[in-house]
């Protein structure tokens, strides 16, 4: 067979792999990303098979999946929406970026892994998941309580320190020198103001530019102005995540709504093989000697999560148990956090152990998440013998 021929078998395979094991993961009710983790770990290096001739459409297909997940994330706030957000968090948000971000750091030089591996597994342990602490809280009905606007405006703060943040480390791994980073920063922070600005006074003009009528055409505009705009921001060292960010924001309304709805199946396949490949650059082997590490990482962050909710929750008059409720939603680690990592592991600027650490510490932190979030409600009344109220009268 040729090469083409073997890669369509592989794709094939793998796509086929990936729809197994989402059904898995909805059965069980946990998100898919710590399996298409185990699936890229299974296919790749030192794993049972290879995905040799597939390997060059799975790197552009991750790419791809990157720049949609940032985009989507756009889309989901108003500029509006995120200066409210910002008002209202700025105190948790650096709360939440000090307890989270000094742990990664500090285990990173313990290992060896050198200031940008630091740099890397600050942003990999401080970013809690966006879509898997949506999932859990539509799923548990959670959504109207008091305490979810608090959790949103913590996850609104991250958003936009990750548009500071990568921008940082994408020139750190670049290997530019201090004042190129700065210039990187600089370009980026400004850009970020501007697009704001844009976005809160003349966002219907910019949703105007790729709104259609035609779904080819709408799809096809949409994809195309977040390649170009990614592509330029990697070109000007600011990262294409942060590019594709900043285009989701300055879409808006009913245009974003509509965007968001005809992405979606695109982001979950190519965010997927972004999630495989990140997979498939891990060595299982080399999982064992840092599988304490992350244990470690894992409790600790998970106990400084709840702690920043907590913190922030009782800021905004909550319930002790809309506090643990804040504090367990924000648990969960994924999409964003193997992000950063995939960035740091592509550029090669870290070492092996790096790779697995941080898909270890993912797969336990996107796995342990959402359970501590659905128990953390009943253990509290179980332990301060607080009885279950009434659905009318829930202390929401």
């Amino acid at each position: 067979m040729n090469a083409t021929t073997l890669a369509m078998i592989q794709l094939g395979a793998v796509f086929f792999g990936l729809g197994v094991l989402g059904r898995i993961a909805a059965r069980i009710g946990m998100s898919p990303i710590p399996l298409y983790l185990v699936g890229g770990l299974v296919f790749g290096e030192g794993g049972f098979f290879g995905l040799h001739e597939a390997d060059e459409f799975i790197h552009l297909a991750s790419e791809i999946g990157v720049v949609l997940l940032l985009l989507l994330l756009g889309l989901e706030y108003s500029a509006a929406e995120l200066f409210t957000g910002m008002r209202r968090s700025w105190m948790a948000g650096l709360l939440d970026l000090i307890l989270n971000t000094t742990p990664g750091v500090v285990v990173a030089l313990l290992l060896g892994l050198g200031p940008t591996g630091a740099l890397a597994m600050a942003g990999v342990t401080y970013i809690s998941s966006s879509g898997i602490i949506a999932k859990v809280l539509n799923d548990l009905g959670r959504l109207g309580n008091r305490e979810t606007p608090v959790i949103l405006s913590i996850l609104v703060f991250e958003d936009l320190a990750m548009a500071a943040y990568l921008p940082v480390l994408t020139a750190v791994l670049a290997g530019l020198g201090f004042v190129a980073g700065l210039q990187s920063l600089g370009i980026a922070l400004l850009a970020v103001t501007v697009v704001l600005v844009v976005a809160f006074r003349y966002g219907k003009y910019v949703s105007a530019v790729v709104a259609s009528d035609d779904r080819e055409i709408f799809l096809l505009k949409l994809l195309g102005s977040a390649l170009l705009v990614a592509g330029v921001a990697s070109a000007l060292q600011v990262s294409a995540a942060v590019g594709a960010f900043l285009l989701g924001i300055a879409i808006s309304d009913t245009t974003a709504h509509n965007a968001t709805k005809i992405l979606e199946p695109l982001r979950d396949l190519f965010a997927a093989m972004f999630f495989v490949l990140f997979g498939l650059t891990t060595d299982p082997r080399s999982i064992p000697p840092v599988l304490g590490w992350a244990v470690l990482l894992a409790v600790i962050t998970t106990i400084t999560k709840i702690a920043t909710g907590w913190w922030a929750a009782a800021h905004a008059g909550s319930s002790r148990l809309g506090r643990a409720r804040a504090g367990a939603a924000l648990v969960a680690r994924g999409e964003f956090s193997i992000v950063i990592a995939g960035l740091a592991v592509a550029a090669g600027a870290v070492p092996d152990e790096f790779a697995a650490l941080a898909t270890t510490y993912v797969l336990l932190m996107a796995s342990v998440g959402p359970i501590v979030t659905r128990v953390v409600e009943p253990v509290l009344r179980i332990v301060t013998r607080q009885p279950k109220p009434e659905p009318d009268i829930a202390d929401e």
